[in-house]
């Protein structure tokens, strides 16, 4: 039975709502657990103070939960959106880059802009996706790579809060894998309020109660350049893209241009209180568009209209969010991270050498881009997309070559 080849809909499941609601629930939990401290440690890396960071996050969830439950409801399918979390990865890398969050929020608009633009003029969304696959897959695979080693890096500085969280994440990635993420981030949750004591909540520089705090953008061309562009490309191949072929493998045609315009519009309007960028979902959208979230087609909408009320509850814990991870020793919320991304990390690089012929650009791409290098204020994932661009173009010229 493939993805498509729906079970039948019997007279007991067709009205039945229990289902698509449990798989919407699961779906904001997994979805919000798996990468909210990614988030906020990726603000923090491009100069966000623990409020702005909160009302970040605050405006994600808010924002997410908005576009699930408008489109959901006025497409009745399960279009469900989320935030970059490639995108936040790419913010921690961008940290050599710049420390101004007013410029970092100059670029999180102009990447919401772009996005619009992709929906308005759809050239420019096909001029995206051709970007070679394998040198757009080495980028990702570039800003994924320093992350995904903070788990081992972890369990050396830190083992005695490292160590469980790798051991829950090993033995639920075995057992219940939807859950492994989880339940590594609540251990690392319960660990960080046992050795930071009584006093980290009432030491938090921020309110609990999380507040939207608007911040005036700077328009700076080398951020821009570096962290801008580069979130617009890996929000839109890496996020995106996937996102519309997990929907197409349920059989559901999503119309491009109402998600890309308003995934993008929320994404820059968002951007003046502190969030980054938002897409559609791809991973937990096959948590509510598939045969488990309903076995009707037509009421699996439930589900992601559910998860956004999901993202509304934890938006509003976005302060203690923000306290949690101020008190967390920085490694070790990289670490968490690290377990959520690696599965992208695989699949990004088994992406970047499938070609064969492109394995050489792909690898240059990866390597520019994992170093970290910044050139004359601009990062390194700009510098390797350019890097492995031109060894691509070289390799491919139909200029003589000497024979050995």
């Amino acid at each position: 039975m493939t993805a498509t080849d729906d079970p039948p809909v019997t007279g007991a499941s067709r009205g039945s709502l229990a289902q698509p609601i449990s798989a919407g629930i699961v779906a904001g939990i997994t979805g919000f657990a798996s990468s909210f401290a990614l988030v906020i440690a990726g603000l923090h890396a491009v100069g966000a103070s623990d409020a702005q960071a909160s009302s970040g996050l605050l405006t994600l969830c808010f924002a997410v939960a908005i576009l699930c439950i408008v489109l959901a409801r006025v497409y009745r399918m399960p279009i469900s959106f989320a935030w970059s979390t490639p995108g936040a990865a790419l913010l921690i890398a961008a940290s050599a880059t710049t420390n101004d969050f007013s410029a970092a929020v100059g670029a999180f608009v102009v990447c919401g802009l772009l996005i619009v633009l992709c929906g308005l003029w759809p050239a420019l969304g096909r001029a995206i996706t051709r970007i070679p696959r394998s040198i757009a897959s080495a980028m990702l695979a570039g800003i994924l790579f320093p992350i995904c080693l903070a788990p081992v890096l972890a369990v050396v500085q830190i083992p005695a809060l490292a160590i469980p969280v790798v051991v829950v994440w090993l033995v639920l990635f075995r057992l219940a894998p939807r859950w492994a993420v989880p339940a590594a981030m609540l251990v690392a949750a319960v660990g960080i309020g046992v050795s930071a004591g009584s006093g980290w909540l009432t030491a938090a520089s921020t309110s609990l109660v999380p507040e939207l705090t608007f911040v005036l953008p700077a328009f700076d061309p080398l951020v821009i350049v570096s962290l801008g562009l580069p979130l617009f490309i890996v929000t839109m191949a890496g996020q995106n893209v996937p996102g519309f072929v997990v929907m197409s493998t349920f059989g559901y045609e999503v119309p491009p241009r109402p998600v890309l315009v308003a995934s993008g519009a929320a994404t820059a309007v968002g951007a003046l209180f502190g969030a980054h960028a938002l897409n559609l979902a791809a991973i937990t959208a096959a948590i509510m568009a598939g045969p488990d979230s309903h076995p009707d087609k037509a009421k699996r909408w439930v589900a992601t209209f559910t998860s956004g009320f999901v993202y509304i509850v934890f938006g509003l814990g976005a302060g203690f969010a923000v306290a949690l991870i101020s008190a967390s020793p920085p490694i070790l919320i990289t670490a968490v991270a690290g377990l959520a991304l690696l599965g992208a990390l695989v699949g990004a690089l088994s992406n970047a050498i499938e070609e064969v012929s492109q394995r050489i650009p792909a690898a240059a791409t990866f390597l520019v881009t994992a170093s970290g290098i910044a050139i004359v204020g601009i990062g390194s994932a700009f510098w390797g997309l350019l890097v492995g661009g031109l060894i691509m173009l070289w390799s491919a010229s139909p200029w003589p070559r000497r024979s050995a």
